[in-house]
Parts: structure tokens; sequence; C-alpha cells
């Protein structure tokens, strides 16, 4: 049997924090931000969490499962 290959948009985009969550950007901040507010594009720098519903779609993609 062949071995797991990772999706690589998926290696891309994501990263596993040391205790196991899964960080990724924030989208909506790479143009048009003439008419987004200076907060709205602050927030959006900072990184976010992967929601618990998600987890374990990333996971299989990311072969952590």
């Amino acid at each position: 049997m062949p071995k797991m290959k990772t999706k690589s948009s998926a290696k891309k985009r994501f990263t596993v924090t040391g205790s196991g969550k899964i960080k990724r950007k924030h989208a909506f901040k790479s143009h048009i931000l003439t008419k987004k507010s200076t907060k709205q594009k602050r927030n959006l720098t900072k990184a976010g969490l992967v929601h618990p519903a998600d987890m374990s779609n990333i996971k299989l993609q990311l072969c952590m499962k």
C-alpha cells in the first residue's frame, strides 16, 4: 500500500500548534482594502484557530488521523 500524501493546499494554509490546535489565517485581506476600516484590516492580520467542526476534515488532509 502506498504512503498517504498530504494535500499540499492544506499544508500551505494550516499549521499545528504545540497543543494540537490548528492555526489559520483570516480571509479578505488580499485586495479591495480601501473600503475596509483600519480596525477591520488590523484584526484580519492576526491568526485565528480552526473551528472544531472543521478540525476532523483538516486533520485528514494533513494526514494526522
